[in-house]
């Protein structure tokens, strides 16, 4: 039961005025159970995140999803009963829905039918503050809605009618269709522009040492930018708290360079989402250091690498010189065996955090911290490795500065 506790804790402060929603998932070759629970779980916390309360869970095990509804009719009837019996507003999908199913499920279920793509889309849209990243959401958002705009109102089948609109014509919904790409092809002009006047920014920022913050989403980067950087980025205990990249100049020591905080990451990212916030993502290209922050107290941080090192690789950042720094050391906890219990075997979730560091994490050598950024434990190692890291830079970019940077923070 240790992997449902990190969710469970999230979820303790709910209150009642939620809207109620029920999930779905399904066991495939893909995904089994354990995974399908996995994902139910971090499903359930984005439902949180985007204000929801989920009120049941439902899966079904299904070789070939259902072309027409995703999961099969006897599931479909069991899900239409309980939302009907306990008034549920939304029934949210962990996998991603097409138009064909998504209609068909509401004529089913007559309520409000919710992918993880579609909910993600709207957490990003509460999320946005700025209009560089209200631009990025619609434009991800318009991309998901033109494929879908067919049945969304009944009054788009029909032609329009009345002065000027006699004859041929052209139907309500291929003009919809016609209004949504010029809207899509306006955003991505703006888009464009917004590129070009953040390129001359960071251009302008001089030869200083740049290092970026990357990791899944909710692992600590805006805390840790806080406590780095002593300034007050937006930091909340829940998904996609900063959506904006945020740069601030940071000094170690006497040595100055750039650190900025990126969007997290997420397992299923929609594709819209990547096209669009690949821009935002410039910050982490153009790094010369990363520190990728995991959250170890999450029953699948490694998961969560991985993700982060296959959305690297996509926007071509896999090989940059990285840190890897594990944060929410006070928060994590092992699993433990009975001593008279001699029939469970010892697996990763048994692993105190020394053990860990004698598993793969010993092949990194130097570049693995353990810290925890909110209580500062192990910080001071934590900023005599950066420090040394920016200053190798420093040096190598500058070597007539050499003599200005001692080999260690301690010496000052």
């Amino acid at each position: 039961m240790l992997k449902f506790a990190f969710y469970n804790s999230m979820l303790e402060k709910k209150t009642i005025d939620h809207e109620r929603a029920v999930l779905i998932g399904v066991i495939n070759r893909e995904q089994n159970e354990e995974k399908v629970t996995e994902y139910l779980d971090e499903l359930e916390f984005l439902t949180y995140t985007a204000g929801g309360e989920v009120i049941e869970r439902f899966v079904q095990r299904i070789d070939t999803p259902n072309p027409k509804t995703l999961i099969g009719s006897g599931k479909m009837e069991e899900v239409a009963h309980f939302v009907k019996e306990h008034d549920i507003g939304s029934v949210i999908f962990d996998d991603e829905l097409t138009p064909a199913q998504q209609r068909n499920i509401e004529k089913k279920l007559r309520c409000k039918i919710v992918d993880r793509t579609s909910l993600i889309l709207d957490i990003f849209a509460q999320r946005a503050q700025t209009s560089y990243a209200r631009t990025q959401v619609e434009l991800a958002q318009y991309e998901y809605l033109l494929p879908r705009l067919t049945g969304l109102w009944t009054h788009l089948e029909r032609q329009r009618g009345g002065i000027g609109m006699r004859g041929p014509g052209e139907t309500e919904i291929e003009t919809d269709r016609r209004i949504v790409r010029d809207r899509i092809s306006l955003l991505k002009k703006k888009l464009e522009k917004i590129d070009r006047q953040m390129e001359t920014q960071r251009g302008n920022r001089g030869s200083l040492v740049r290092v970026a913050l990357v990791g899944y989403t909710n692992v600590g980067k805006s805390t840790l930018m806080n406590v780095i950087s002593k300034s007050e980025v937006f930091a909340e205990n829940k998904l996609f708290a900063t959506l904006d990249t945020t740069v601030r100049k940071v000094v170690i020591g006497n040595l100055p360079f750039l650190l900025s905080d990126t969007v997290g990451f997420i397992r299923k990212l929609p594709t819209q989402l990547v096209e669009s916030f690949k821009s935002t993502l410039d910050e982490v290209r153009e790094a010369d250091l990363l520190l990728h922050v995991v959250d170890i107290s999450h029953p699948q941080f490694e998961e969560h690498i991985a993700s982060v090192n296959q959305i690297l690789a996509e926007i071509d950042s896999a090989d940059k010189n990285t840190i890897m720094v594990f944060n929410k050391i006070d928060l994590y906890r092992h699993a433990v065996i009975d001593q008279d219990d001699i029939i469970t075997q010892k697996t990763e979730r048994h692993f105190t955090i020394d053990e860990w560091k004698n598993t793969w994490m010993d092949r990194l050598g130097d570049n693995v911290l353990f810290i925890s950024a909110l209580n500062k434990e192990n910080f001071d190692e934590f900023r005599k490795k950066v420090y040394n890291e920016v200053r190798d830079i420093h040096v190598t970019r500058f070597p007539y500065n050499n003599f200005l940077y001692p080999e260690h923070l301690d010496q000052y």
